[in-house]
């Protein structure tokens, strides 16, 4: 059986129960699960490896003890169990068992997680259900962003706050084409679930990692900062699936509220790759630790924080939307300081849809390297490849879709896809980075006919909405009535 038929199974088990309300809540379940079963298997290699590896989990607590046996406690038993003894000492598990890096680990996860579901014989039904998934084998353990995927798809409000899955042959590229090295300090701060710290690990593994000197230097490699309770406790569990014993370096902290002048030199990392949330707004006050950066738009600070930690010579790529590029007011000054700071060398433009279903806002590549000013600015408009209109659930973005701009990378030469601009030219528009194709012919505004009906089809949509929101208001007030 598939993991995704696996989560698939799992979740219809959950819609049985009446404590669990909503996909959030369904995904937050599977969420510590999850990362008690993965821990686990990992305490249980760690055993193997070192003499004297001791669990920060008593043992009574950890998943081999209680959920392995499919026949074994259920019902009430297990619910008293999760409820009162299971939850309640990992929320609080470092004053049982002393500071332990691990021990912290397990803690920040279960800090804010919560048991949902109220039925126990549902709840071993699901366990049994997890535990058909071995993280041991390669290939579970391979196929485990698939899981991400699925949940992430599953969670209805994902996009409403700027938060979406990064496809993950954008997350490749943005990885190849940075390069990050062994030695190299990492750093994702909206880490959402560890897509692009998973991603650098791979890198890392397949490329510089040829000892275990190598190997413990990886450990202490990768950072991360995640605002919120799920996607940190799903990026905790994927970095621990991706071989990081001590996750404790990936952090549960909004990135933004520290003031950017209490950033200092140890704070300075060498590779910053990131999809910052955008289209979103932070609480009132949080604009106040950027200075004269003060706005409230939450790609926008991060784009400043980014520059404010890389190292000199460090090399970051960001996604960020079309209005970036063209945007005034504060975004003009955080372009200008960008590209007086940074060598911003190029921008990769994607076409529409790559972020289906989650957002339709047509997004860009940007690759800079800190400590050099902007000369000039290459940019590559990625195609679609040939057949396609737009990307779908059965027809994704696949990562060989990059080999021209891999190919075209080191030794640059304009194309109908490729062109350059001086920074002459972008001070001139006022720091507009919205440079359109040049080698693109001019299509006017298209067909007559084809816009009538796309504008017809528009309006007949509105009509029907319409009438629906008519339709539910007057059953509002009549059942107010």
């Amino acid at each position: 059986m598939s993991i995704s038929t696996v989560i698939k199974s799992i979740q219809d088990i959950m819609r049985k129960d009446a404590g669990v309300d909503g996909d959030a809540q369904r995904i937050g379940q599977i969420g510590w699960m999850l990362f008690l079963k993965i821990f686990d298997d990992q305490e249980q290699e760690l055993e193997l490896t070192y003499d004297h590896y001791q669990s920060p989990i008593p043992e009574h607590l950890r998943w081999s003890s209680w959920a392995t046996d499919p026949e074994g406690i259920t019902g009430d038993s297990l619910l008293d169990f999760i409820n009162d003894d299971l939850f309640r000492k990992l929320k609080t598990l470092t004053s049982h068992t002393g500071n332990t890096p691990r021990g912290f680990v397990v803690q920040g996860v279960f800090e804010d997680a919560y048991n949902y579901m109220k039925n126990g014989t549902l709840i071993r039904q699901v366990i049994n259900k997890l535990n058909e998934i071995d993280f041991n084998r390669s290939a579970d353990r391979h196929t485990f962003n698939d899981i991400y995927e699925k949940i992430l798809k599953d969670l209805q409000s994902a996009g409403n706050a700027g938060e979406f899955y990064t496809p993950r042959a954008v997350t490749q590229f943005m990885v190849d084409m940075t390069d990050p090295r062994l030695g190299e300090s990492i750093l994702d701060p909206a880490c959402g679930t560890g897509g692009f710290l998973a991603c650098s690990i791979e890198h890392l593994r397949d490329n510089y990692v040829k000892s275990v000197e190598d190997r413990e230097q990886l450990q202490q490699a990768i950072h991360g900062v995640e605002k919120k309770q799920l996607p940190h406790l799903l990026c905790t569990t994927n970095m621990l699936l991706h071989g990081i014993e001590v996750p404790n370096q990936v952090m549960h902290d909004n990135s933004l509220t520290r003031p950017l002048r209490d950033y200092g030199p140890r704070d300075e990392v060498d590779v910053i790759i990131t999809n910052p949330p955008f289209g979103g707004m932070e609480e009132d006050g949080i604009e106040k630790n950027f200075g004269s950066f003060s706005t409230r738009e939450t790609a926008d600070l991060f784009m400043v924080l980014i520059m404010r930690r890389l190292k000199r010579d460090g090399r970051a790529a960001v996604v960020l939307p079309d209005g970036f590029l063209f945007g005034e007011g504060i975004k003009t000054r955080i372009k200008q300081k960008l590209l007086e700071e940074c060598n911003l060398h190029t921008i990769v433009r994607l076409p529409n849809g790559v972020f289906n279903p989650y957002t339709g806002i047509k997004t860009n590549l940007l690759f800079f390297t800190k400590g050099e000013p902007t000369k000039e600015i290459w940019y590559y408009e990625h195609p679609y490849p040939a057949g396609y209109k737009s990307y779908s659930k059965t027809k994704p973005m696949r990562i060989e879709e990059f080999k021209s701009e891999k190919g075209w990378w080191e030794k640059r030469e304009e194309s109908e896809q490729a062109w350059r601009v001086d920074i002459d030219t972008i001070k001139s528009s006022n720091y507009n980075l919205d440079i359109k194709n040049p080698h693109d012919a001019d299509e006017g505004p298209g067909d007559p006919d084809e816009l009538l009906a796309q504008y017809q089809e528009l309006q007949s949509s509105i009509a029907v909405i319409q009438e629906q929101l008519k339709n539910q208001l007057a059953e509002a007030l009549e059942r107010g009535a």
